[in-house]
């Protein structure tokens, strides 16, 4: 089967690999349909992850329809279509019994980066039973992709650790596609003012059509001092971090009001500073999460619904075999304007 490679840092390749096999009663075996590339696809090719060594299969993000099962496996069989998670859970262990599916003793966040992924024809899934979700008739499958990550990552790590509530100010550092589905996602608790912060303006714009109230382009460096000016010089309730890169993180601790929170959703793959000097007395909170997919039927159910509309941030569409062109693409987001790149399997 073609399947796209992690080599080692910068090095990616399309190749032939052998099929996936059941390895444990509990995987089911996935015929990828529609898969994506995620920023943390990224952060692992720039050598950000050291969990995720060359010769790995990359992606944790998709929708496809079941093959076979393992013996064990008894909410899924061949032929079903099904969203597969990017977290994997047993269900059982400690960790799963607190509902924190991300520190699974044997799941977590390991497609794509401990495991085989998603960026091929087909994938094993580990824990089938807990780590995929069936297909609603007449779901819009494109849609759905953006649901094996990016929302409930938005959702869980940037607005319900972030605390977001009727009436509050928010501050999205990072108009990216994990920033844009905060934005989305925060207007479920109806705060009164969303700010949105990037470098891009065409990114910006995004936003302001997804519903922020206010943009700001932080390129001249005074997002800090906007941001304080919008806010009556209170700064924000709450400030998710949506890059992960210093400045980001950075800008979030000037920001945010006495009282307020911090939401770290973004990967960080080199050392920030904590200004404990200027926060010691401010009563902020602090959080960081691995996203841990507790939203996803709630989201799934959202979308069929059509009370939740995340296909805008689709911007470019490719064929299995176009997936290197889509890395590039997707890494040169500023010129090529892309947002969330759809591959289809």
């Amino acid at each position: 089967m073609k399947a796209l490679v992690y080599l080692g840092p910068h090095q990616k390749a399309l190749e032939d690999r052998p099929k996936p096999v059941i390895t444990a009663a509990t995987d089911a075996i996935v015929k990828m349909t529609r898969t994506t590339i995620c920023g943390t696809d990224l952060h692992i090719l720039r050598g950000d992850v050291p969990t995720c060594t060359p010769g790995r299969i990359l992606g944790h993000e998709g929708v496809g329809i079941v093959e076979t099962v393992g013996s064990a496996v008894t909410a899924f069989k061949a032929g079903d279509p099904v969203l597969i998670s990017c977290v994997s859970a047993c269900g059982q262990c400690a960790n799963c019994r607190r509902q924190m599916y991300s520190h699974c003793s044997t799941g977590g966040w390991i497609l794509g980066n401990r495991i085989d992924g998603t960026q091929a024809e087909f994938v094993r899934i580990p824990h089938a039973d807990m780590s995929l979700y069936p297909i609603p008739a007449g779901a819009d499958e494109e849609a759905l992709v953006l649901l094996s990550d990016i929302l409930p990552t938005a959702m869980e790590c940037g607005v319900l650790n972030g605390r977001v509530q009727p009436g509050s100010t928010v501050a999205i550092v990072g108009s990216g596609p994990i920033g844009l589905a905060a934005l989305l996602t925060a207007q479920f608790y109806a705060p009164a003012e969303i700010i949105m912060i990037d470098l891009d303006d065409g990114r910006l714009a995004v936003a302001k059509r997804f519903g922020a109230t206010a943009t700001l382009n932080s390129g001249n460096g005074q997002a800090a001092d906007a941001v304080m000016q919008l806010t009556g010089q209170r700064g924000v309730d709450t400030a998710i971090e949506a890059v992960g890169v210093p400045a980001t993180f950075e800008l979030c601790q000037q920001i945010v009001a006495a009282g307020g929170t911090i939401a770290n959703v973004g990967v960080h793959g080199v050392k920030v500073d904590l200004h404990l000097e200027n926060l010691w007395d401010r009563n902020i909170t602090i959080t960081t999460r691995l996203v841990d997919t507790v939203s996803t039927p709630m989201l799934l159910k959202t979308l069929c619904a059509h009370q939740l509309d995340p296909k805008p941030l689709i911007t470019h569409r490719f064929k299995l075999d176009q997936i290197l062109d889509a890395y590039e693409t997707f890494a040169h987001a500023a010129e090529t304007h892309a947002l969330k790149v759809l591959i289809e399997a």
